[in-house]
């Protein structure tokens, strides 16, 4: 099982070997990113799918295409996180009476 990071969190995961076909703009593209970050094109590849879900996820919240939970799901991170994350990127909430009925419920788990 290997770890992964993102964003100071530390999640376990397994992992699958995947092929793809690029052209070879792409793939130069990411063998110099590789390069530059000095790693290898694999963990390039893993960062930019991570980096995309974060967008998307931020995408589909802007758009009200997610709630915050489910772009949570779609970035890969927790509800705070994602929260976080909206604020970072100059997001506002777009929380609707769904989201709050769930935060308020995980609230009164905790307390």
């Amino acid at each position: 099982m290997m770890q992964m990071k993102r964003s100071k969190e530390v999640i376990n995961v397994g992992t699958k070997t995947l092929s793809i076909r690029i052209d070879d703009e792409e793939y130069q593209f990411l063998s110099s990113l590789a390069k530059e970050e000095k790693e290898n094109v694999s963990s390039a590849v893993r960062e930019l799918v991570d980096l995309g879900r974060v967008m998307l996820a931020i995408e589909k919240y802007k758009k009200s295409e997610a709630s915050i939970e489910k772009a949570a799901r779609i970035a890969g991170v927790s509800i705070s996180k994602m929260m976080d994350i909206l604020k970072d990127h100059g997001v506002e909430a777009n929380l609707e009476y769904e989201d709050y009925l769930k935060s308020l419920k995980s609230l009164r788990k905790v307390w």
